[in-house]
């Protein structure tokens, strides 16, 4: 049985294990875009682009914004193109991965990406399957490095959003320190 002295020293030396992480682990640079045909009407990021948000900056990353773009090749592509044109070091689409026409993400994506990582899709898909989020599973999205940034797209419901974050920050940060070495 752990006594209250005990409990107490335990919590300190996670407080301090946490705050060594933070002090050593940098700070990495992200945007969100949201890919929503009702961009036009009411250009705010959706929920899942703050559910995003707020995921990322748990594992350490400022969020420079979220922005939202309609279900069009172009405009989704000026939208990563110019997150990596803005130095991010990682850039999460979500939406427009499914088989709908106007599902376009992987399309627009895929030019700008210098390498592709099937691990990184694959990982996103097993895990969407496993959590449930049939979307995820299913999921045309494209993982990629453009230039200095590693670009990933998402399907768009919660639990596609929420698992795949879970599998993709790690990952990410791996990546990030692997391509800031060229």
């Amino acid at each position: 049985m752990i006594d209250a002295a005990d409990a107490q020293a335990d919590a300190a030396a996670r407080d301090l294990i946490d705050a060594q992480a933070d002090a050593v682990e940098p700070l990495l640079r992200a945007l969100v875009v949201v890919i929503d045909d009702r961009a036009t009407e009411n250009p705010d990021p959706n929920r899942l682009g703050l559910l995003v948000g707020e995921l990322l900056e748990e594992g350490h990353y400022h969020v420079d914004a979220t922005v939202a773009v309609v279900g069009d090749e172009v405009e989704i592509r000026n939208a990563l193109n110019t997150a990596v044109i803005g130095g991010v070091d990682l850039v999460v689409s979500v939406g427009g991965v499914g088989v709908r026409a106007r599902d376009v993400a992987p399309e627009a994506t895929e030019p700008l990406l210098d390498r592709r990582l099937r691990g990184i899709e694959e990982a996103l898909r097993t895990s969407g399957l496993s959590a449930g989020a049939t979307d995820g599973g299913l999921s045309r999205g494209l993982a990629g490095i453009s230039g200095q940034t590693l670009v990933v797209n998402l399907a768009d419901s919660r639990a596609a959003v929420r698992d795949g974050m879970a599998t993709l920050i790690p990952l990410s940060r791996f990546i990030i320190d692997q391509i800031s070495e060229f």
